[in-house]
């Protein structure tokens, strides 16, 4: 499997990689993010996914707020049975439905300029 898409060039991918991981180091506590608003921030709007890949396989980001990022409508990944309990810890509150209260939680850093 390749680094980076098809539609990005390697120096390309590099930024965006440099630029996911900046802005999850931004995440304040008690707050979260989604997949697609880092990579609209990122300059690239329609690779959340690729923001996923690149939490996970880039080196040392596992040291990064990493735990802070849901998916669009506020769940967890899969798979990480212990992000809710981080996320708890902080002060993030969950719905019924057991996904994250976006409504109160999501950091737009954009939004708070």
């Amino acid at each position: 499997m390749k680094d980076f898409p098809d539609n990005m060039n390697a120096e390309e991918a590099r930024a965006f990689r440099d630029a996911v991981l900046s802005i999850v180091s931004q995440i304040p506590r008690g707050r979260v993010m989604n997949y697609g608003l880092i990579a609209t921030l990122a300059g690239w709007p329609s690779h959340a996914r690729m923001v996923g890949h690149t939490l996970r396989y880039t080196p040392g980001a596992e040291r990064l707020p990493c735990h802070r990022v849901v998916n669009v409508v506020g769940r967890t990944a899969p798979g990480w049975s212990w992000q809710r309990s981080l996320l708890e810890d902080e002060g993030v509150t969950f719905c019924a439905n057991g996904r994250v209260d976006m409504r109160r939680h999501l950091w737009e850093p954009a939004m708070e300029e």
